[in-house]
C-alpha cells in the first residue's frame, strides 16, 4: 500500500509541473509603435546628468540623413506607471537607483516579442557608465528586434509581382501594397501610395567596372544614380527643362559596408532632388556584386 500512495504522488508532482510550464510559456503580444524605445526611470532621475546621457545614446540623430531624426521615438515614464498593459511595451530600457551596480537585457518577461534593457546602479555616476558600455549593445538588439518584427508583418501580405525576377534575375519579399510602376530590361519601378506622397522601391543593374576605386567610389555613386534618374526617372514637366532625379549636390552620401546573400555589398544614404524643381528626401541604397 505504501508504494502504491508513493507512485501516485510522484504523477501528481510531475501532472502539476506540466502545468505550471505551460502557464509560463503563455504571454500576450507585445505592443508599441517602431522605433519606440519606453524608459522607465523616476522623473528626478529622468532630469539629471541619467537623462541627458540616455538621450545621447538613444536620441541620437540617425546616420545618413540630411536632417537630424532621432534613431528611438523616446516615452519616459516613472517606475510606478509601468503596469498593465504598459509592461507590454515592446521595447524597454528599465533604469533606476539602486542597492545594486548592473546592466544587463532581459527578454519576453512580460509579452513577446519583448526587450527589456535593465541599468542600476548604487549612485548617479555608476548608472551612467553602465549606460555607456551597454547603450551600444542595447541599440543594436532594439534595432533587430524592430527590424524583424516589420518584416514579419508584411511577410503576411507579400506581392506576386515577377518584374524583378524576369528583368533583373533577383528575388525580394514586398509587401502587397507595392505595384510595379515601370520596368525596362535593367530597371524596374516598384511604389505604393502613403498620405503625402509615395515610397518607391527601385532596382537596375550597372556593369561592375561603373565604380572605378575606392576613392572615386562615392563619386561613382552619385554620377551613376545621376545618369539612372535622367533615363528612367522624370520630374514634373517643365517647358524647356530636363527636370529629373538626380543625387542633391549640397549632401554627399554616407557609404557603410554590407553584406548580401553573403556577398561583400555596400549601403548608401544621402537625399535626392528633382534637377529643376523644388522637391527631395532621403534615400537609401544598397549595391552588391552579382
Amino acid at each position: 500500500m505504501k508504494k502504491i500512495r508513493t507512485l501516485f504522488l510522484l504523477t501528481l508532482v510531475i501532472l502539476s509541473s506540466c502545468k505550471e510550464g505551460k502557464k509560463q510559456d503563455y504571454l500576450p503580444e507585445s505592443i508599441g509603435a517602431y522605433n519606440t524605445l519606453t524608459v522607465v526611470i523616476d522623473n528626478d532621475l529622468w532630469k539629471s546628468e541619467v537623462g541627458d546621457n540616455i538621450r545621447r545614446h538613444f536620441a541620437a540623430p540617425a546616420l545618413g540623413l540630411s536632417w537630424d531624426e532621432a534613431q528611438f521615438s523616446i516615452t519616459q515614464i516613472p517606475h510606478q506607471v509601468f503596469s498593465g498593459s504598459v509592461r507590454n511595451t515592446r521595447c524597454v530600457l528599465y533604469v533606476m537607483q539602486d542597492t545594486l551596480d548592473i546592466a544587463h537585457m532581459k527578454r519576453n518577461m512580460y509579452a513577446k516579442p519583448q526587450l527589456i534593457g535593465v541599468v542600476k546602479g548604487r549612485n548617479q555616476q555608476e548608472i551612467i557608465d553602465n549606460l555607456d558600455q551597454k547603450a551600444p549593445e542595447f541599440i543594436a538588439d532594439y534595432k533587430e528586434l524592430e527590424l524583424q518584427e516589420a518584416q514579419n508583418k508584411f511577410l503576411k501580405s507579400l506581392s506576386k509581382e515577377k518584374a524583378l525576377q524576369e528583368k533583373l534575375g533577383i528575388t525580394l519579399n514586398v509587401p502587397s501594397v507595392y505595384k510595379v510602376g515601370r520596368e525596362e530590361d535593367n530597371f524596374v519601378w516598384i511604389d505604393r501610395q502613403i498620405q503625402k506622397g509615395n515610397m518607391n522601391i527601385i532596382a537596375y543593374s550597372v556593369p561592375w567596372d561603373t565604380f572605378k576605386n575606392d576613392s572615386t567610389f562615392v563619386q561613382d555613386i552619385v554620377r551613376m544614380r545621376d545618369s539612372i534618374g535622367n533615363l528612367f526617372i522624370p520630374g514634373e514637366d517643365i517647358p524647356g527643362k530636363n527636370n529629373h532625379m538626380i543625387t542633391e549636390k549640397a549632401f554627399s552620401p554616407y557609404v557603410f559596408p554590407a553584406e548580401v546573400a553573403g556577398r561583400k555589398a555596400a549601403e548608401v544614404r544621402g537625399r535626392w532632388e528633382m534637377s529643376d524643381y523644388p522637391m527631395a528626401v532621403s534615400f537609401s541604397n544598397l549595391y552588391h556584386k552579382r
